[in-house]
């Protein structure tokens, strides 16, 4: 029998403006419990924590905690500003009770003496100073918002053991799938105001989110059609009466209003990378590269080639040099030693973490569009710049809302925005995952997968350089830098590091060698991109032969060649051309349907 939860949450319901947030919302938390709260980007998960942390009142519903039970909450800004060391702010959250120890424990295992000023701190320090507050007391639960972001891998390696060795119940917000997926137990998924409950790790929840999308639309589709067949009744069935069926009519009057009122699932985020001309096989080319700030070495003699196409992730901790690293290798900063020499023809395109290119007091309409008209240009397209927000769910509403007053999601979504307009063939990310939930972080990989150009990250997500990276740089030792084949798990693996059979190499490497596996046995499903593909594919290949058939009727002109061997001469190449992508989408298709049949459909 399972134990009584600690922590009950009944029924919550809150409103911000006229917009409901949570309806109906349910979360208990039972002793022991590893729960993973995930949603999208505001639907109410950072709310939901602080009801239960008691820093926040619904508007109704009960919040119930057993007597004695002690409760941390690691907020995602934590305020240090009314405390003279970091030390003092940790012990403030000490009880009469808690080893007086701890917090000075906790801060030197997360790199700091707690004799820092918390005025100057960087935002990772802010949050080690948060994280050994929210531990220090040894809880009996932990209400964690976002507790890797800011933080650097060694940091974030050390909080999973910390976490995976507290007796705490947890309750998690993250973006980081590797932190999730060791960690949870179960998954409550917050959709639409709702809360609902999978008894099972985060590592089947996506499986499951899409069957039950999947089984809700079904089931609006089946209601639809009962509608129609009342309505049909109502208008056909009884025109013989002059009395109708009162309590039929009340019946269609109720299916009416259940139909109208079902909320549909949030659209999925719409990206495109804009692609500018091809660059030149050699993208970066380093030799010997080398700085200095003082007596200590940033990077020390380093030498890297990069080429068209490659997905370079750099790692290392907080302070290892990684910006400094980047800025060389893309031109921005010139090197004590050695040369950096930049490929022909190249664009680049930077989406920075600190969110400085977005001015606070522009609107999200100017900060598109740049402050001309009302249309987007992507990908040589003109788009109108409502449309185009829809693609980055951003409401219609919001055009003229200002930059200031936007989530930290919503930022990371609008930059992102921004940086895909722009026609590039090599993007420079650092940390791009930051505040982004994980269905934006989905598209975000596939974007970068297919982007025709070369890609260079800095990022503390170890799942998402898995997923993207080719080749990972890692700080090796004070300035050294060595250069690893794949991603994140591949790097650990190579130098001895991996623990057994905790990780799943997925880097593109990687991931066609176990392709290749695969198909001696069937997999569980289709990748996103596979299905994505088999979707769209029937109407691109319906668009190609639409475009043959128009070629094949202007060849088909007995005149043409004498009025305008130049358009003919054209006409016959783009023909040949159409006709074999016809035939590459035909066989990619039919690849695919073999696939989804082996897989069972």
């Amino acid at each position: 029998m399972a134990a009584p939860p600690v922590l009950l949450l009944n029924n919550i319901h809150l409103t911000f403006g006229a917009n409901p947030l949570l309806q109906g919302t349910e979360l208990a938390v039972s002793p022991g419990d590893r729960v993973a709260l995930v949603g999208r980007n505001g639907s109410g998960k950072s709310t939901l924590l602080k009801i239960a942390a008691g820093l926040i009142t619904q508007d109704d519903g009960t919040r119930f905690m057993q007597p004695g039970v002690t409760v941390r909450y690691l907020p995602q800004e934590p305020d240090l500003s009314a405390y003279k060391t970091t030390l003092d702010y940790v012990e403030e959250g000490l009880g009469p009770s808690d080893d007086p120890h701890r917090a000075r424990h906790l801060l030197e295992q997360l790199g700091m003496t707690g004799t820092e000023d918390p005025r100057r701190l960087s935002g990772g320090e802010s949050r080690r100073c948060a994280l050994a507050r929210t531990l220090a007391p040894d809880p009996d639960i932990l209400l964690l918002d976002e507790p890797t972001n800011h933080l650097d891998l060694p940091a974030i390696e050390w909080l999973e053991a910390e976490l995976a060795a507290s007796r705490a119940a947890i309750v998690l917000i993250s973006h980081d799938r590797r932190l999730l997926t060791d960690l949870s137990r179960a998954v409550v998924w917050i959709d639409r105001g709702m809360a609902r409950r999978m008894e099972r790790g985060f590592g089947e929840f996506e499986e499951w989110r899409d069957r039950t999308l999947e089984e809700e639309q079904v089931e609006q589709h089946k209601l639809a059609r009962q509608i129609v067949r009342e309505e049909h009744w109502m208008r056909y069935g009884v025109t013989a009466r002059r009395k109708r069926n009162v309590r039929r009519v009340a019946e269609l009057a109720d299916l009416r209003r259940t139909h109208r009122e079902f909320r549909a699932a949030a659209g999925s985020v719409k990206m495109q990378a804009a692609a500018a001309e091809t660059s030149g096989k050699i993208v970066v080319e380093a030799k010997g590269i080398t700085k200095r700030y003082g007596d200590r070495a940033i990077v020390e003699d380093f030498s890297l080639n990069i080429l068209r196409g490659d997905r370079i992730a750099i790692v290392g901790p907080n302070g290892a040099g990684k910006t400094t690293l980047l800025n060389m290798m893309i031109g921005k900063l010139t090197p004590d030693e050695g040369s950096v020499k930049l490929g022909a023809s190249l664009t680049m395109v930077t989406l920075d973490q600190q969110r400085a290119t977005l001015d606070p007091n522009a609107t999200l309409s100017d900060t598109l569009t740049g402050g001309g008209g009302d249309m987007v240009d992507v990908a040589g397209q003109k788009r109108h710049v409502i449309g185009y927000m829809k693609d980055f769910l951003f409401a219609p509403e919001q055009a003229r809302t200002a930059v200031s007053v936007l989530s930290g999601g919503e930022r990371g979504r609008l930059l992102l925005a921004c940086a895909l307009t722009q026609k590039c063939n090599l993007l420079v990310l650092d940390e791009p995952t930051n505040d982004l939930d994980l269905e934006t972080l989905d598209l975000l990989e596939e974007v970068l997968a297919d982007h025709p150009g070369t890609v260079i990250l800095v990022s503390h997500d170890r799942d998402f350089i898995d997923r993207v990276a080719t080749a990972t740089i890692a700080s090796d030792s004070a300035g050294r830098w060595m250069v690893y084949a794949g991603g994140y798990s591949d790097m650990l693996s190579q130098r001895g590091e991996a623990p057994a059979g905790k990780f799943i190499t997925r880097s593109p490497a990687a991931r066609k060698a176990a392709q290749a596996e695969r198909g001696k046995g069937a997999s569980r499903k289709l990748s996103f991109k596979d299905q994505h593909a088999l979707t769209t594919l029937p109407g691109q290949m319906e668009k190609v032969q639409q475009h043959i058939a128009k070629l094949q009727e202007e060849l088909s002109d007995p005149t043409l060649y004498r009025r305008n061997a130049v358009r003919f001469a054209q006409a016959s190449t783009l023909l040949s051309k159409r006709e074999k992508d016809l035939a590459d989408a035909e066989e990619r298709w039919l690849d695919l349907e073999m696939k989804r049949e082996e897989l069972g459909g």
